[in-house]
């Protein structure tokens, strides 16, 4: 996949310096996973399916003045998002110490304003309120609802990065009275969850 094409095709709106930055994180990843087996994508096709899998849905979700990622591991989707929205606050979520310290050192060499990395599991969070969080591959949906409820109120939104079998999670979740739609791609389900959606 060429990234820069297939987003492009997508009219997906992006920052000029997104693909600078995908590149320097890219080249970081690469060096970092080679010693601390970060992600589980080593080859540049799966790193672009996952860049790709990321920043997708800005082509749906509503400007937003700040983000809570759970569970970020190395960047995914969180530090990808901060990329393609620089005037966003961004927090990234991430409990292991190699993670958040990958995390962290992306955030220096980008010199990225709009990221915070919090080395916590997210029930370590204080109560604050924040208008989008996000999370992949992390827990099962009733879970991540569950994890959230002290970092979000009536008005947040819910992206769960999700597979095929999110249909399942909801028959058993506890989504009780909240709008949800799912936006399906070919290799992603992005489960969005809150009023006005």
């Amino acid at each position: 996949m060429d990234l820069k094409t297939t987003l492009a095709n997508d009219n997906i709106a992006l920052p000029e310096d997104f693909f600078y930055k995908v590149q320097k994180y890219k080249e970081h990843l690469h060096k970092w996973n080679k010693i601390h087996n970060l992600t589980g994508a080593k080859d540049e096709k799966t790193l672009n399916d996952f860049i790709y899998d990321a920043i997708y849905p800005l082509k749906f979700l509503p400007p937003v003045k700040n983000l809570l990622d759970i569970g970020t591991g190395a960047g995914f989707p969180g530090m990808i998002l901060a990329f393609g929205l620089p005037n966003t606050q961004i927090t990234l979520v991430e409990p292991l110490s190699k993670r958040a310290s990958f995390l962290q050192f992306i955030k220096a060499d980008l010199h990225l304003q709009n990221v915070q990395v919090v080395k916590k599991r997210v029930e370590e969070m204080p109560k604050q309120t924040f208008e989008l969080i996000t999370s992949r591959a992390v827990t099962d949906t009733a879970l991540l609802l569950e994890l959230s409820k002290e970092l979000r109120d009536a008005d947040s939104k819910l992206l769960f990065y999700k597979g095929e079998k999110v249909f399942d999670e909801l028959d058993k979740s506890s989504l009780g009275t909240m709008q949800h739609k799912i936006i399906e791609t070919k290799n992603r389900h992005y489960l969005l969850i809150g009023e006005n959606i």
